[in-house]
Protein backbone atom coordinates (compact mmCIF):
# COMPACT_ATOMS: atom_id res chain seq x y z
CA UNK A 1 0.00 0.00 0.00
CA UNK A 2 1.27 3.04 -1.07
CA UNK A 3 1.18 6.56 0.95
CA UNK A 4 3.01 9.58 -0.73
CA UNK A 5 5.34 11.40 1.48
CA UNK A 6 4.87 14.29 0.23
CA UNK A 7 0.86 14.66 0.47
CA UNK A 8 -1.18 15.29 3.46
CA UNK A 9 -4.02 13.10 4.85
CA UNK A 10 -7.36 12.98 6.55
CA UNK A 11 -8.82 10.65 9.11
CA UNK A 12 -11.82 10.12 6.49
CA UNK A 13 -9.23 9.32 3.82
CA UNK A 14 -9.01 11.32 1.74
CA UNK A 15 -5.42 12.79 0.85
CA UNK A 16 -4.64 16.43 -0.28
CA UNK A 17 -1.82 17.33 -2.70
CA UNK A 18 -0.89 21.64 -2.52
CA UNK A 19 -0.87 22.90 -6.00
CA UNK A 20 0.77 26.16 -7.21
CA UNK A 21 -0.87 28.90 -4.70
CA UNK A 22 -3.44 28.38 -2.56
CA UNK A 23 -5.05 25.64 -4.69
CA UNK A 24 -4.86 21.93 -3.78
CA UNK A 25 -6.19 19.05 -5.29
CA UNK A 26 -8.14 16.39 -3.40
CA UNK A 27 -8.31 12.59 -4.21
CA UNK A 28 -9.34 9.14 -1.69
CA UNK A 29 -6.08 7.27 -0.59
CA UNK A 30 -5.39 3.94 -1.65
CA UNK A 31 -6.46 2.30 2.04
CA UNK A 32 -10.02 3.68 1.11
CA UNK A 33 -10.15 2.61 -2.57
CA UNK A 34 -9.12 -0.58 -1.55
CA UNK A 35 -11.35 -0.96 1.17
CA UNK A 36 -14.76 0.50 -0.72
CA UNK A 37 -13.80 -2.83 -4.00
CA UNK A 38 -14.50 -1.45 -7.37
CA UNK A 39 -15.91 1.89 -7.41
CA UNK A 40 -18.72 2.30 -10.09
CA UNK A 41 -20.18 6.21 -9.44
CA UNK A 42 -18.45 9.39 -8.46
CA UNK A 43 -20.99 12.45 -7.22
CA UNK A 44 -19.04 15.05 -7.28
CA UNK A 45 -19.99 18.86 -6.83
CA UNK A 46 -20.45 21.83 -8.92
CA UNK A 47 -17.38 24.27 -9.66
CA UNK A 48 -17.66 27.08 -7.29
CA UNK A 49 -19.68 25.78 -4.77
CA UNK A 50 -17.92 27.10 -1.16
CA UNK A 51 -16.91 24.53 1.68
CA UNK A 52 -16.22 24.28 5.00
CA UNK A 53 -13.14 21.91 6.14
CA UNK A 54 -15.27 18.66 7.24
CA UNK A 55 -18.36 19.57 5.06
CA UNK A 56 -19.70 16.36 2.97
CA UNK A 57 -19.24 17.49 -0.78
CA UNK A 58 -19.92 14.36 -2.86
CA UNK A 59 -20.20 10.42 -2.34
CA UNK A 60 -17.95 7.70 -3.99
CA UNK A 61 -20.46 4.71 -4.55
CA UNK A 62 -18.54 1.48 -5.49
CA UNK A 63 -19.88 -2.64 -5.64
CA UNK A 64 -19.69 -2.39 -1.46
CA UNK A 65 -20.88 0.73 -0.55
CA UNK A 66 -21.83 4.06 -0.73
CA UNK A 67 -19.52 6.43 0.95
CA UNK A 68 -19.54 10.26 1.55
CA UNK A 69 -16.75 12.09 0.54
CA UNK A 70 -15.71 15.18 3.26
CA UNK A 71 -13.75 18.64 2.22
CA UNK A 72 -10.70 18.53 4.33
CA UNK A 73 -10.27 22.50 3.94
CA UNK A 74 -12.14 25.15 3.34
CA UNK A 75 -12.37 27.52 0.37
CA UNK A 76 -14.19 27.65 -3.36
CA UNK A 77 -14.24 23.86 -5.43
CA UNK A 78 -12.48 25.21 -8.56
CA UNK A 79 -12.29 21.92 -10.87
CA UNK A 80 -13.79 18.56 -10.77
CA UNK A 81 -12.11 15.55 -12.40
CA UNK A 82 -14.64 14.70 -15.34
CA UNK A 83 -12.94 12.06 -16.18
CA UNK A 84 -13.27 10.47 -12.66
CA UNK A 85 -17.01 11.30 -13.56
CA UNK A 86 -17.15 9.31 -16.82
CA UNK A 87 -14.54 6.49 -15.92
CA UNK A 88 -14.82 5.87 -11.88
CA UNK A 89 -12.38 2.86 -12.14
CA UNK A 90 -9.94 5.49 -12.51
CA UNK A 91 -9.93 5.90 -8.29
CA UNK A 92 -9.19 2.47 -8.33
CA UNK A 93 -6.55 2.40 -10.92
CA UNK A 94 -4.83 5.56 -10.06
CA UNK A 95 -5.81 7.08 -6.95
CA UNK A 96 -2.77 9.75 -6.35
CA UNK A 97 -2.79 10.55 -9.83
CA UNK A 98 -5.68 10.42 -12.70
CA UNK A 99 -7.90 9.46 -9.98
CA UNK A 100 -8.54 12.95 -8.17
CA UNK A 101 -11.57 14.49 -7.27
CA UNK A 102 -11.46 17.85 -7.05
CA UNK A 103 -9.31 21.14 -6.54
CA UNK A 104 -10.15 23.71 -4.08
CA UNK A 105 -9.20 27.33 -3.70
CA UNK A 106 -7.96 27.53 0.00
CA UNK A 107 -9.57 30.11 2.06
CA UNK A 108 -6.56 29.72 4.77
CA UNK A 109 -3.36 27.77 3.73
CA UNK A 110 -3.28 27.49 7.61
CA UNK A 111 -6.01 24.96 6.87
CA UNK A 112 -3.61 22.40 5.93
CA UNK A 113 -1.47 22.01 9.13
CA UNK A 114 -4.32 20.45 10.63
CA UNK A 115 -4.46 17.55 8.24
CA UNK A 116 -2.09 14.35 8.96
CA UNK A 117 1.84 13.78 7.48
CA UNK A 118 2.39 10.61 5.44
CA UNK A 119 3.67 8.75 8.96
CA UNK A 120 0.88 9.80 11.25
CA UNK A 121 -1.92 8.43 8.02
CA UNK A 122 0.07 5.45 8.16
CA UNK A 123 -0.47 4.52 12.03
CA UNK A 124 -3.61 5.67 11.74
CA UNK A 125 -4.88 2.73 9.01
CA UNK A 126 -2.40 -0.11 10.65
CA UNK A 127 -4.42 0.55 13.82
Amino acid sequence: MTTPEELRYTEEHEWVATREGSLVRVGITEYAQDQLGDVVFVDLPEVGRQVGAGDAFGEVESTKSVSELFAPVGGEIVAVNSAVAESPELVNSDPYGEGWLVEIRLDDPAGLEALLEAEAYEALIKG
